[in-house]
C-alpha cells in the first residue's frame, strides 16, 4: 500500500500535521544537523510533492476511504509516483501534472481509462458499460491542468458530474468524446459514486512537463541547494 505516513510530518524546517481536516504547516528548528542520505532526499522531495499536490487537490470534493484520514490514504498511494526534484529556494510549493495522480480510494472496481480517439475525435477511453450502472450511481470527472504561475508551476484541479447520456458508446464500452481531452497541458480521471462508496482512480494525461524534473541534473541541482548529499562512512552517497 505504499508508505505509511505518520500524524505529522517535518520538511525542510517545516512541520506538516492535520487538525479539524486541514493540513498546517508551522516552521521548527533544530541544532542538530540533519542526515541527508540519496535514499532519504529522494524521499523528502516525494514527501514534498505529496504535500503540495493535496494542497491543490483538497479544494475538490473527494472519497479517500481506505484509511480513516483523506491526506493519509492519499499520501500513501502517491508515495509511488516518480519522484521530481525542484531547488529549495525555487519552487519548493511547485506541484506536476504526471500520469497516476490518485483523485479517489475506495471499494468499487477501478473504472480502466485511458485517452485515445473516436472517429478520429479525441477521447477519455473506458471500460464501462452501458448495462454497468447502479442505481443512485454517480460519475465524477476531475480535470487536472498544469498552469505555470510565475515562476512557480502549480497542478490545479477541479471535479464536475457526468451524466451517462453524456458519454458515447464505442464497441459496447462507453468514452467522453471531445477536442478538450487532446490538451496536453490536462488529465483526467473519471470516478464512480455510489453512496458512500468510490472507485479508486488515478490521473490519465499526455502531460510531460514534469519530465525535466526527474532527470540526473535537476536532482543534483536540488540536492546541492539543500547543501548536499551525506556521504556514507564508505564515501558513497
Amino acid at each position: 500500500m505504499g508508505l505509511l505516513i505518520p500524524q505529522s510530518l517535518r520538511i525542510d524546517g517545516i512541520t506538516y500535521y492535520q487538525r479539524g481536516g486541514q493540513l498546517i504547516g508551522r516552521t521548527s528548528a533544530s541544532r542538530e544537523k540533519r542526515s541527508n542520505t540519496l535514499p532519504q532526499f529522494i524521499q523528502r522531495q516525494k514527501m514534498r510533492h505529496t504535500t503540495a499536490l493535496w494542497k491543490m487537490l483538497r479544494y475538490c470534493e473527494t472519497m479517500f476511504t481506505g484509511r480513516p484520514n483523506a491526506y493519509l490514504d492519499f499520501a500513501s498511494i502517491a508515495n509511488s509516483l516518480p519522484p521530481v526534484y525542484v531547488e529549495k529556494n525555487q519552487m519548493t510549493e511547485a506541484s506536476f501534472l504526471m500520469p497516476g495522480i490518485p483523485v479517489s480510494n475506495g471499494k468499487l472496481p477501478t473504472v480502466g481509462q485511458k485517452l485515445g480517439e473516436v472517429g478520429g475525435t479525441p477521447a477519455l477511453l473506458t471500460d464501462l458499460t452501458a448495462d454497468s450502472w447502479q442505481r443512485g450511481e454517480q460519475l465524477w470527472l476531475y480535470t487536472a491542468e498544469q498552469r505555470p504561475e510565475e515562476v512557480i508551476p502549480r497542478v490545479r484541479f477541479s471535479r464536475c458530474t457526468v451524466s451517462r447520456q453524456e458519454m458515447t458508446a464505442v464497441d459496447g464500452r462507453l468514452a467522453l468524446v471531445g477536442d478538450g481531452f487532446a490538451d496536453p497541458t490536462k488529465g483526467w480521471a473519471l470516478v464512480r459514486i455510489v453512496q458512500d462508496r468510490c472507485s479508486p482512480q488515478t490521473i490519465v494525461t499526455r502531460c510531460t512537463f514534469y519530465q525535466q524534473y526527474t532527470s540526473d541534473e535537476a536532482l543534483r541541482l536540488a540536492a546541492e541547494s539543500y547543501g548536499g548529499i551525506t556521504k556514507s562512512p564508505l564515501g558513497q552517497p
